[in-house]
């Protein structure tokens, strides 16, 4: 062994590999397992000083930094998720995509990039992907290779495995983050403009059914997010996911998440499911994390009995999309009934819908706010308040632009007009002096001054 780590190059796979061994020769897989249970920290410890033992054995000068990324490697190994666990600690990467054993993807600020990360084989990407979804009670075999599982922090993971995966084993993650985003941090971010801030933070307190629309990686669970921070405290809000992503702070909320069938093929709960058993939680508030089938026809029905206020996502390029694809959803609950009838009853229940788009720099946006403003001939008659005009790319491609405003219907104006009469305020406005009259003034603005110039 002393031969092996003298002869191995120093920053090779083959030298971290001989360490390795020399660790593994003195703890075993069963010993690890039980100390896990009984003293984590004396294991880490214990880990620690057997590699720099190894290292020592090696005879080799070795930089302080490489012992402590050698140390951490085998310790992430042992305690995390190998050699994907330095991807997973760093703030800056949101989504982490394994290809095959030489290809490992990140996604960071906006812009995908291949990593110097390599695996030794598949069973290596197989042996991370079983250590994620067994403590959550998920198999992952040959009769069901497609899984969805999340980490410990919430992150969400999706993992495909042969013979679906046709090459190697894939896993994705999407990562979560710790600190929820608010209406400035999106503005600062250039996703959408002060008045369009304050236009949303209304249009949610006025309990207006909003549906946020975009492709994948577009924003559209972190504005639902930052949506539900205008949520009132007091009301009961009963959140519905495939996988936890929201994070509300609101006192009274009961989150509800889907399951998939056992080993066995029985105890699934979908999303549908939980949609109708919300109904007879006594919501104030349905939050869907992402309608994406028959449950479309429950929460159109919920929305048209009484549950305004809701919120969810879907997955569409344009508001226009958003119907056709609401429309194909309720028939898969098979419900039978005509186009124009499917499309009131879509108009009674949506009011507004926000697109959210991901541009060529990377940068995430609010496209438009459209409201669904008549139902004339059969046919859903939208109107943009907001959109944003792209006028190209600046000298380091970042893409340029204004939010120009069009005005706010009068299906919209009055429902929020409607709000603000009822003088409604929380216990904690009250203190502060009633409504918050910037607020309220500024909105009343942008309702009144329909030339108002966002970039000035």
């Amino acid at each position: 062994m002393a031969d092996f780590l003298n002869n191995s190059p120093l920053n090779s796979e083959d030298f971290y590999k001989s360490i390795r061994s020399y660790v593994f020769n003195f703890i075993s897989p069963s010993q690890i397992l039980r100390e896990k249970e009984e003293n984590i920290e004396k294991l880490r410890e214990k880990l620690r000083n057997l590699t720099m033992m190894a290292i020592q054995e090696s005879k080799r000068i070795i930089p302080i930094t490489h012992q402590e990324a050698i140390i951490n490697r085998l310790i992430n190994e042992v305690f995390g998720f190998g050699i994907i666990q330095p991807l997973l600690d760093d703030k800056d990467i949101t989504e982490i995509m394994i290809n095959s054993p030489t290809q490992v993807y990140i996604e960071r600020n906006g812009k995908i990039e291949l990593t110097d990360i390599k695996f030794d084989s598949p069973d290596q990407i197989l042996q991370i992907i079983d250590r994620i979804v067994s403590p959550l009670g998920r198999r992952i075999d040959e009769s069901s290779p497609v899984v969805d599982a999340r980490l410990p922090d919430g992150s969400r993971v999706n993992a495909v495995i042969p013979p679906i995966a046709v090459k190697s084993p894939t896993l994705t993650i999407r990562k979560f983050k710790e600190t929820i985003l608010d209406y400035e941090s999106l503005i600062k971010l250039g996703t959408m403009s002060s008045e369009m801030s304050t236009l949303i933070d209304s249009l949610v307190k006025a309990r207006v059914n909003i549906l946020i629309s975009g492709g994948t990686g577009s924003g559209k669970t972190t504005l639902l997010n930052v949506c539900s921070t205008s949520i009132p405290k007091n009301e009961r809000i009963i959140t519905i996911e495939d996988s936890i992503e929201l994070k509300l702070h609101q006192p009274h909320t009961v989150s509800l998440e889907a399951r998939p069938p056992n080993i066995e093929g029985k105890g699934q709960v979908t999303i549908r499911d939980l949609v109708i058993n919300s109904l007879r939680m006594r919501p104030d508030r349905i939050i869907v994390g992402e309608v994406r089938g028959s449950e479309a026809f429950d929460m159109l029905q919920a929305m048209n009995t009484g549950h305004d206020g809701s919120l969810s996502t879907i997955h569409a390029n344009s508001p226009k999309d958003v119907i056709s694809r609401l429309v194909s959803m309720v028939y898969m609950a098979g419900v039978d009934m005509p186009v124009s009838v499917l499309q009131e009853m879509i108009y009674s229940a949506i009011e507004v819908v926000i697109q959210t788009a991901r541009f060529s720099d990377g940068s995430r946006k609010i496209s438009s706010i459209s409201e669904f403003s008549s139902f004339e001939n059969g046919e859903i008659i939208m109107h943009d308040i907001y959109r944003f005009a792209s006028e190209g790319a600046d000298d380091q491609g970042r893409v340029i632009g204004k939010f120009l405003y069009d005005g706010v219907g009068e299906r919209i104006e009055k429902k929020i007009g409607r709000f603000f009469k009822k003088g409604e305020s929380t216990k904690e406005e009250s203190k502060k002096g009633g409504v918050k009259k910037n607020k309220i003034n500024s909105l009343l603005k942008i309702l009144e001054d329909r030339e108002v110039n966002l970039d000035e």
